[in-house]
Parts: C-alpha cells; structure tokens; sequence
C-alpha cells in the first residue's frame, strides 16, 4: 500500500508516477479530498469532546457549590449525539480510502523501463543459444503422454482441465526438481527452508496485494473458520509469517527458499495455453524471499535473480533475463525482472520466473517493521520475492530442451544423483 502521506503532499506527482503503468489514478484526487474531509472531521470531533469535558467540569464545580447546572448540562445534552454522527461519517470514508489505497498499485522504481506492454521489455541479458535440433521437436506434452509420465486425461477424470498427474519418472523428475532447488539454495545461497501452510486466510492476502485486486483469481474455501484460500504462491504465507511483527534490525536480511502447492483459477487466461503445463490450476513452486532493510532491498534484488538465474545455469538450459516495462509490471511491485526459458516446440522464450522488489508496499500493509537501535524510529521492511523456480515450467523446459529423435529425454547431469537414471525412455 502507498503511503497515504504522499497523496497529501503531492497527489499530482503520485499520479503522474503511476500512470506510466499506462492506466487512469485520477481517482487519487477523490482520495486526497476525502483525506482532508476525514481530518476536519477528526478535529470537530476533538473540539466536541473537549467541550463536552470542560462543560462537564462546569457542571461539576456547580453541583459541588449548589448551583443551578441546568442550561449547562442542556448546552452537552446533543453533544453526544454530534458525536456519533460525527464518528460515522468519519469511520465512512476510512473505508472508502482504505479501499481505495488497496486497490492502488505500487509506485515504480526510477529504473523501471517505460513501455506500454509486454513488446517493450528491454532485454538484459542471456544464457546460451536456443537449442538446435536436426529433428522436428514435440512440445512436451506430446513427449509427456508417449512416454506416460504425465497423464492429462484422467487429471481431467479425476478433477477437470488444467490438472495433471505426474507419473514413474515423471513424477521422480517433479520431486528431483523440488529438491534440487531446495539444496542449492538452502546449501549454497544462504536461505533457509520454509514449508507453509498451503491454505492462508484474507488477512494474508490481503497483506501482498492479491485482495480486495485480484479476489476472482483465488480458490476460497467454503468452510465454517471465516475467509480461507489456496494459496497462489509461497510469497504470501512466507511473508505474513512477520505480519504485525517488529523485526530486529541485526537480524536483516531474512532469507527463505518456500516450498509450497500454488493454485490459481487462471481467470483472465481463457484460452492460453490450455494444454499442458504452463498454465495449470495447481503446481509445485519453490520461492525466494527476502525481508531487507530499505537501504539494502535493490543490492538483494540483484542477488536474488543471481541465484535464480543459477538453477537454470546448472540445468544447462537456455534463458534470458528481461526488466519488465512500466506498463508490464505486476500489481504490488516497484521492479521486476522475469527470467523466460527457451521452448523449442513455441521457438520463443516463456516466463520460468519473476524476481521483484516491493519496497516497503507489502510490509505496509502486513504492518512489518524494524528498528535499527533503541532510539530509532520504527520503519517498514523491504519485501522482495523471487521465483527459484517455478517446478513444472522447469519440467517442461528440460523435457523440450533435452528430448531425442527417438522420444527419450536425456537427465540433466545434475539431477542425475536425485533421478537414479540419466534417460527417461
């Protein structure tokens, strides 16, 4: 959440900022002039109250000398009610801005590439050369279903479209992959494991900005415990483990690799890539965060998408590196950066992971902060979240980058320790 402090100073410049996301915040406006009305409210109301409290004083020292109090106390007697009145209105338009600022994006980083979609992402940089083959090659649920290592039709039996079942080798490659992230980064990168709870409440995601925004996206649970959802990715159960929390500030950065099942209805993907891996209802994810101190947050996004970038260099697979554009960016974030892994099958690279910085916009609405000594004052956390990757799309790349004219698909060297084997045939 933007901090409402700079749409009273400056909701012009906020709203020019914003609006390089190429869409309309003069709403912003409405925002500050509520903002203004519910402060004048407030300083009625303290005026009524300190009245009330002096009258009340009068009518005190007035009984107590034997004095008639009658015109004071009708003076207070619909003091209490202005009040009230008063508090409604105030508590009215709380609401109406509060909603409002939740439903307002981030503010971008000055570094953040200006473009009016995703046509306009610079790229930055890039692994190896897309693979070449002397052989037409599958996509890689054709490779998938003729070795029978996923299997979408009784997926579709068992729940509906956009689910699979992992099977044999299939199955062990998914694990292998879990795994092998896991190592490297808890191992080699200093991260240290998390496995969440796969079902968060609405005050989680709430907190990094996928409600009241993106509500239609979400599985909600139906049950009698209030608002549970399927979480639709490890940022935000890892995160709100520090929701209204003050963090030492010695204990700065604080780093995780998450494992979790992430789910997500796909609601505005009617028709994309409806077969397949790429974008299913449920998949297997393990995620980077980092709660840093704002001075430090844009050192650690670098590092992050190091260590992103470092699976898919391991795995020996095609990639590069883009900076989202302004008008490409995600909801709750000031920078990303997307690492997009080469599909032979689409002859183009797809999206494996986001590397973001949020800045302090999901601490301030989670209420994370720290406090760099005893006479400090209490400031945000940065947030960031990267993914380290995303364990299906990492199955699909090696089963398309590693197939062979016969339909069997070579073991990345480096999982061959966790796979048993080095051919999948």
């Amino acid at each position: 959440m933007i901090d409402i402090r700079l749409i009273r100073e400056n909701v012009e410049e906020v709203i020019k900022k914003l609006e390089t996301r190429q869409k309309d915040f003069g709403y912003l406006r409405d925002v500050k002039a509520k903002d203004e009305e519910k402060r004048n409210l407030l300083i009625q109301v303290e005026n009524l109250k300190k009245e009330r409290n002096e009258k009340s004083k009068q009518v005190g020292e007035l009984k107590r000398n034997k004095q008639d109090a009658t015109e004071v106390l009708a003076s207070v007697a619909n003091i209490g009610s202005e009040i009230t009145v008063l508090d409604d209105l105030v508590s009215k338009l709380d609401k109406e801005i509060t909603f409002a600022l939740l439903s307002t994006p981030n503010i971008l980083h000055s570094s953040v590439p200006i473009g009016k979609d995703e046509s306009e992402n610079p790229e930055i940089k890039r692994f190896m050369e897309p693979t070449k083959f002397n052989f037409t090659p599958k996509a890689h649920y054709e490779i998938g279903e003729k070795l029978n290592i996923l299997d979408f039709e009784r997926a579709a039996k068992i729940t509906g479209s956009r689910f699979v079942v992992y099977k044999g080798l299939g199955a062990r490659l998914e694990r292998s992959l879990i795994a092998f992230m896991m190592d490297l980064h808890s191992k080699e990168n200093g991260y240290t494991e998390i496995i969440p709870p796969y079902i968060v409440n609405r005050e989680s995601m709430t907190a990094t900005g996928q409600l009241p925004k993106f509500e239609e996206d979400a599985f909600k649970i139906a049950n009698g415990n209030g608002d549970w959802f399927l979480n639709p990715t490890a940022e935000v159960p890892t995160i709100n483990m520090y929701r209204n929390e003050v963090i030492d500030f010695n204990e700065l950065p604080i780093c995780h690799c998450s494992y979790t099942m992430a789910f997500r209805s796909e609601a505005g993907s009617a028709g994309r890539d409806t077969r397949g891996l790429i974008r299913t209802h449920q998949f297997n994810k393990v995620e980077l965060i980092k709660l840093t101190s704002a001075d430090t947050s844009y050192q650690e996004l670098e590092k992050m998408l190091l260590n992103s970038e470092e699976v898919l260099k391991r795995l020996k697979l095609p990639y590069h590196v883009i900076s989202l554009c302004s008008g490409d960016m995600g909801f709750g974030m000031a920078k990303t950066y997307d690492i997009e892994v080469w599909l032979p099958s689409q002859n183009t690279y797809r999206e494996i992971g986001s590397i973001s910085n949020a800045e302090d916009y999901q601490a301030r609405r989670g209420n994370i902060k720290t406090k760099r000594d005893k006479d400090a004052k209490l400031e945000y956390v940065h947030t960031l979240n990267g993914s380290g990757l995303a364990v299906g799309r990492t199955l699909v790349a090696i089963l398309e980058n590693y197939q062979q004219e016969d339909g069997s698909v070579r073991v990345p060297e480096v999982l061959i320790p966790y796979m048993g084997t080095d051919i999948i045939k």
